[in-house]
């Protein structure tokens, strides 16, 4: 198997883009990220996307975008695999690259959710969840993560205040980033008194809808004498774990056991472990799964997530700085684009690109998508030479 690299990374700010398409919306996140790259042909496409086939009425979306930034003739496909879909994109492509059967590869990450009424996206969300025992009783997605959080905190004590330093951070960080969806900080006072969507889930808890896309570019690194010269960022892990799709099928609801066995298989593959991770974007889709996730993957102790948020330890300059670019939550969540966004920022921080959320030093870095309720969880490791 060959070691691969990212070669060349690009974004669009994530907004209502009410007047580009889809099309238009993966295109220049696409041409970005060739122009980063310095090249102009690729040999496959790989396209993670959610739910184009009813918000826009389009599927065979790797021919869609392909054909649109010019590369017809290249090898393009749609992989779908809920909130984790642009992780999922990327993983094929990395196959795809280290074992030889292409030389490069584009991944884009896209979704354009504004075009279509706030209850179909609701509905679509919905279908990442067990259709027979979920959503079949009206159980949305927002539902189930509040299950999950409000037995979380009868379980180990919390309050729900003391979520707040998570979605304060990630408010924090998203200041300095242009392609994020708010520019503008959260105070403790203004988390406690935000709307409730569904007890105890506050409309600060929870990550907004939004327009977006993000790609990357990888080529073996073998190649890499081939291209302009770039900070070299490797690939060091890739690993995707499943669980039920129903949540209370699971033996225990307040474990993401596939975070655990995903970060657990990158860990190895790396040769590091949670004191090597110098920058970690997880996903932060609701509160509870920030803390969900840190336990999982060992920077935690079972049910100590918000002690980390607490002590400012998930800041820029704390033991794991996490949502460094603003997170789901302050960034936004194109859900088929997440993955790739989050691996966007994990890259500009190895590369040392990050601006005022730049995590000094920062050599080794993680991300984590998460499909559904922790139904399918994807994990990557990234290293600077």
């Amino acid at each position: 198997m060959r070691e691969v690299a990212v070669l060349g990374i690009g974004q669009t700010p994530i907004e209502e883009h009410w007047e580009k398409s889809l099309r238009v919306l993966a295109g220049e996140a696409a041409l970005a990220a060739l122009q980063d790259a310095g090249i102009t042909r690729v040999d496959g496409v790989f396209v993670g996307n959610m739910m184009a086939g009813s918000a826009n009425q389009q599927q065979q979306l790797g021919a869609y975008i392909a054909d649109w930034v010019g590369l017809r003739y290249a090898d393009a496909m749609h992989i779908e695999t809920a909130c984790s879909s642009g992780s999922a994109a990327f993983r094929a492509a990395l196959m795809a690259v280290a074992s030889g059967v292409l030389d490069v590869a584009l991944v884009v990450g896209v979704e354009k959710m504004s075009d279509s009424p706030g209850d179909e996206i609701t509905a679509e969300l919905a279908t990442a969840a067990d259709a027979d025992w979920e959503s079949a009783y009206g159980v949305s997605f927002v539902a189930l993560n509040a299950l999950i959080m409000r037995r979380y905190m009868h379980e180990y004590g919390w309050r729900h205040e003391h979520f707040a330093p998570f979605s304060i951070n990630s408010h924090q960080n998203a200041l300095h980033n242009p392609y994020a969806r708010f520019h503008s900080p959260l105070t403790q006072q203004e988390y406690e008194k935000a709307p409730m969507v569904t007890p105890p889930i506050n409309l600060m808890d929870a990550s907004p809808m939004g327009d977006g896309a993000a790609a990357v570019v990888l080529v073996p690194v073998e190649h890499l004498h081939r291209y302009p010269p770039k900070p070299r960022v490797r690939v060091a892990a890739s690993a995707a774990a499943t669980d039920t799709i129903a949540v209370a099928s699971r033996r225990d609801a307040l474990w993401l056991r596939a975070a655990e066995r995903s970060a657990r298989q990158a860990y190895a593959q790396a040769g590091v472990g949670p004191e090597d991770i110098d920058v970690f974007e997880l996903h932060d889709a609701f509160t509870i799964m920030s803390a969900l996730s840190l336990e999982a993957c060992g920077f935690a102790e079972r049910g100590q997530g918000p002690r980390l948020a607490l002590e400012g330890e998930i800041q820029i300059g704390g033991r794991i700085p996490i949502c460094t670019r603003g997170g789901l939550k302050a960034r936004g969540h194109p859900v088929g684009a997440t993955g790739v966004y989050q691996i966007v920022e994990v890259v500009q921080q190895l590369r040392g690109e990050a601006g005022a959320t730049q995590v000094e030093g920062a050599k080794i870095g993680m991300t984590q998508n998460i499909g559904g309720s922790g139904s399918n969880i994807i994990t990557h490791i990234f290293r600077a030479d």
